[in-house]
């Protein structure tokens, strides 16, 4: 009988580097690991004590065929995007931005006492999606549904279901998990997972083992992709351990990428970029809010 545990097939230290107008993180994986990840595209760590490292932030700049998934751990990021959403994303808060046909938006972390520190995704569209009209959704921390279990396992539900939990992100093409999972000491964590489906962990604080033929730890700034079965499962150490689990169905395209833009074929990109020299980038500048 086949074993149905997932097991680690690659581990991804993260790479630092700059963004937006001089942004220190850590990037867990990008375009060199395109298809390994689909329908994931990008994942960025950010997090500093030294508010040089963040305030510079994200100016204006634009994005076409895919969604963007803000996460703040601690600290606040304003925003504000041609669709007229404004605001602040604070701690516990997500940014869930499916960029569709294009937007141009702005995120400006603010000065924190402390560390500020969250996490971007990126999450491809299928091409069918790629020219749909843009949506926003902006979910507060209380809006989040946390589960916590007989085992002192708690479990925040961003996107997908947990137990009898549903996270507020639905509806979308690729059927996304996101969940923050924390696992006290010693504990013992599972998630049930889609046969065939893409699945990632990222370490947020401590480590764990997971089941499967790596028995190397995982710890904290590490990304972790599995291979093929029906369910994660996983140790937490002495000192416990916070991780993303992250899964979402394939798209199995193309991926035609340039900057903040990804499509399907080069002469959609180049088309995006002549649009955004000539002024007609944006199909759909009109407020327009999804619940």
């Amino acid at each position: 009988m086949t074993d149905p545990t997932r097991s680690i097939v690659h581990r991804f230290p993260g790479i630092p580097t700059l963004e937006g107008a001089g942004v220190r993180l850590r990037r867990s994986f990008s375009n060199n690991e395109v298809p390994l990840f689909d329908p994931f595209l990008l994942l960025d760590r950010f997090g500093s004590t030294d508010p040089k490292d963040y305030l510079a932030g994200f100016p204006w700049h634009p994005h076409r065929g895919i969604e963007t998934v803000t996460y703040v751990l601690n600290g606040r990021v304003a925003h504000g995007d041609t669709l007229g959403n404004s605001g602040v994303i604070d701690s516990g808060d997500v940014q869930w931005m499916n960029s569709g046909s294009g937007i141009i938006h702005q995120e400006m972390p603010q000065r924190t006492e402390g560390t500020m520190s969250g996490f971007q995704l990126w999450v491809n569209l299928p091409a069918k999606e790629k020219m749909s009209v843009p949506a926003y959704r902006g979910l507060t921390a209380g809006e989040i549904p946390e589960v916590t279990t007989d085992a002192g396992d708690r479990v925040k539900v961003v996107a997908g279901t947990y137990e009898k939990a549903e996270g507020p992100v639905r509806g979308l093409s690729v059927d996304p998990t996101y969940l923050d999972v924390r696992v006290p000491p010693g504990g013992s964590f599972e998630l049930p997972t889609a046969p065939g489906f893409t699945v990632f962990a990222h370490g947020i604080e401590g480590s764990a083992t997971f089941e499967g033929t790596d028995p190397k730890p995982v710890a904290s700034g590490e990304t972790v992709l599995f291979g093929p079965g029906e369910e994660v499962r996983l140790s937490a150490a002495d000192a416990g351990v916070r991780l993303l689990l992250v899964s979402g169905r394939p798209l199995h395209e193309p991926v035609a990428w340039y900057g903040p833009i990804v499509m399907n074929r080069p002469d959609e990109l180049l088309q995006a970029m002549r649009e955004l020299e000539h002024g007609d980038f944006l199909k759909h500048p009109r407020p327009l809010l999804e619940e």
